[in-house]
């Protein structure tokens, strides 16, 4: 791990121009070490083009130029482009793995069976967030951190830990986090910013989306549903949405939840939950998706009923 570090390092300094892109619907790790990265590589001089296939959630605009992100990659030659947190290329998007004008890839991670597609691969499943990769990359750079790189570490991490209650929230995580806040960030503000700033319409989705919860097998596993018509009466977005899958987590005796959102007319978007004991990245895994050991995901196709039908199936049949 030290010497895959050591060689993206090296990398670094050889090279001047980077582009830099992280997987489809970003997170907060996601958007966060993006630009945390970003910040990193400029202020050492060098170029950088950060590209996300959909756009940054409203949610994480405050963050350091989270204006600055292209949703198309301009027509030019990049020394490196740093792929993060995507657990396969493929999630990236067609327009990332269609693009060829790149002389090194190096791909970074945490989650498990992350593809090695990269010509350096640093990936480590025991870390709490890709931040935390980009902070090591960073720190064996020498690289004295500012306030703005380290707010955007510091709301990867938050984000990925799920303000570290989740299991992930190991040791290192909750120091990278006091490092970045000696660094300048203010963890109120940020905690406004994140959980103490959202619009009505996110209030008014729930308020639908709760009712939807449904309890099965002797009330280890919880499912809750958010659909299109949902959308509409609303007027909210996929976006919104983030954080819904923790209701029915949170359920005393729940180990596994599970949160269904429309896509299309059959077509869902799953989110797995788990408390610990299981592990739900093998439900995704059989449905075509991938993630952690606590938090996965995958797409399905068929009307609602099918896909719970034989998403129940799974979860009930490991449970």
């Amino acid at each position: 791990m030290t010497e895959t570090i050591q060689k993206i390092v090296e990398v670094v300094r050889a090279n001047s121009s980077f582009l830099l892109t992280t997987h489809e619907g970003p997170d907060g790790d996601a958007v966060g070490s993006s630009l945390a990265l970003a910040s990193f590589l400029r202020r050492i001089g060098k170029q950088v083009t950060v590209y996300l296939q959909d756009p940054v959630p409203e949610l994480y605009t405050f963050l350091p130029a989270a204006d600055s992100v292209l949703s198309h990659i301009p027509d030019k030659n990049y020394d490196v482009a740093f792929v993060l947190d995507v657990g396969g290329k493929n999630r990236a998007g067609k327009e990332f793995c269609n693009f060829s004008r790149v002389t090194t890839t190096i791909n970074l991670d945490h989650h498990l069976g992350c593809d090695n597609f990269g010509d350096y691969n640093l990936v480590d499943t025991q870390a709490a967030a890709t931040g935390i990769l980009i902070y090591r990359i960073a720190q064996a750079f020498g690289y004295s951190f500012d306030s703005e790189t380290a707010l955007c570490i510091y709301v990867a991490v938050i984000t990925d830990t799920g303000s570290f209650r989740y299991s992930n929230a190991n040791r290192e995580a909750f120091s990278v986090a006091g490092e970045m806040i000696e660094h300048g960030v203010n963890a109120w503000s940020v905690a406004e910013q994140l959980y103490e700033n959202q619009p009505q319409k996110r209030l008014e989705l729930l308020a639908r989306c709760l009712p939807t919860l449904e309890v099965f097998k002797d009330g280890m596993a919880a499912s809750v549903t958010v659909t299109l018509d949902m959308y509409r009466a609303t007027g909210a977005d996929a976006e919104l949405t983030d954080g819904f899958v923790n209701y029915p987590r949170s359920i005393r005796g729940v180990e596994v939840a599970i949160f269904f959102r429309q896509l299309e007319e059959k077509k869902f978007k799953i989110g797995f939950r788990s408390k610990g004991k299981i592990n739900v990245a093998a439900f995704s895994t059989v449905l075509g998706g991938g993630g952690h050991h606590n938090a996965a995901g995958c797409t399905v196709e068929g009307t609602l009923d099918e896909v719970k039908n034989r998403v129940y199936a799974i979860v009930e049949a490991a449970l």
